[in-house]
């Protein structure tokens, strides 16, 4: 039988969204991490009804940073994880969705252990998810740790109050099917969108915060970056980068700003997102997208 891992190892509340099944040290920095992705998510829905979405593959490589420090390096529960950087490239050939769920392998090897005192305060992890002996994405996460006491020193009484949800872009312009997964709202300035926070959402706020999540910013730009192709035709990201500078609040508008780069690949959309909140950048991310396979 099939059991997940602690779902507070993972910082989930909902035991569904939980997609660590098991652990394994093989060396002081070196882990295997076994995982199942469902044939379909209620957020992370199958592109095209026929492959898993790549954000599957992210919140699973992030799940990972969380699930090793406090198992394996003794980061305790209520510690806070401060995301820095993160890079993901999958392979859509091995994203196709089965008649079972998937069942996956993933290497993971810690860089750059860094402590404060005898406590783990900081890595970079890099991740390689298989399937069935194959290579479905790559990635790699950089972040912080910091305790309870820190946290509460630093980000003092943000979060208590929210901007008022705004009207979501239409879902096929974004490549979603519900409007309520539709993080964007529109607004008089091309290719520029309000970013739409909804913190009712049962997946992207699990459980309450005080910031915009960063998966909330990943699945900002990946709409944004569908949203400039002007396509209804399903695409699928193939590769992120993205860098987090600032937490986004939530009692301000935060901005997504997308521009298309110049592309030598057919049928690749190579496009350069920024967020900004009162001026200032606080996320950027280069994403690529490709039709179906």
């Amino acid at each position: 039988m099939t059991c997940t891992v602690p779902k507070e190892f993972v910082h989930r509340a909902a035991l569904a969204e939980v997609l660590l099944t098991g652990r394994t040290r093989l060396s002081d920095n070196r882990f295997q991490v076994t995982a199942q992705w469902p044939r379909s998510h209620s957020f992370y829905t199958p592109i095209g009804g026929t492959h898993h979405d790549p954000l599957l593959a992210a919140e699973t490589i992030r799940q990972v940073g969380f699930l090793l420090p406090h198992a394996e390096f003794g980061v305790p529960i209520g510690h806070q994880f401060v995301m820095r950087t993160f890079h993901l490239q999958v392979d859509p050939a091995h994203l196709h969705v089965g008649a079972t769920p998937a069942d996956l392998d993933i290497d993971v090897t810690f860089h750059d252990v860094r402590t404060r005192g005898t406590t783990h305060s900081a890595a970079r992890y890099e991740a390689v998810i298989r399937r069935a002996g194959h290579i479905a994405a790559t990635g790699s996460f950089t972040y912080t740790c910091i305790t309870p006491q820190a946290y509460r020193r630093l980000r003092g009484n943000h979060g208590h109050l929210h901007t008022p949800l705004t009207a979501p872009l239409p879902p096929q312009n974004v490549g979603r099917l519900s409007p309520t997964d539709v993080v964007l709202s529109p607004t008089t300035t091309p290719n520029t969108w309000q970013l739409r926070v909804d913190t009712r959402h049962p997946v992207l706020f699990d459980h309450p915060v005080d910031h915009a999540p960063g998966m909330l910013l990943a699945e900002a730009a990946r709409q944004a970056a569908i949203a400039t192709t002007g396509t209804t035709t399903p695409l699928i990201p193939t590769e992120i980068h993205s860098t987090y500078d600032h937490y986004v609040e939530l009692d301000t508008p935060c901005h997504i700003h997308a521009r298309p780069l110049p592309t030598t690949t057919p049928h690749h959309h190579h496009v350069d997102i920024t967020a900004t909140q009162n001026g200032k950048e606080m996320f950027h991310t280069t994403l690529t997208t490709t039709p179906l396979p």
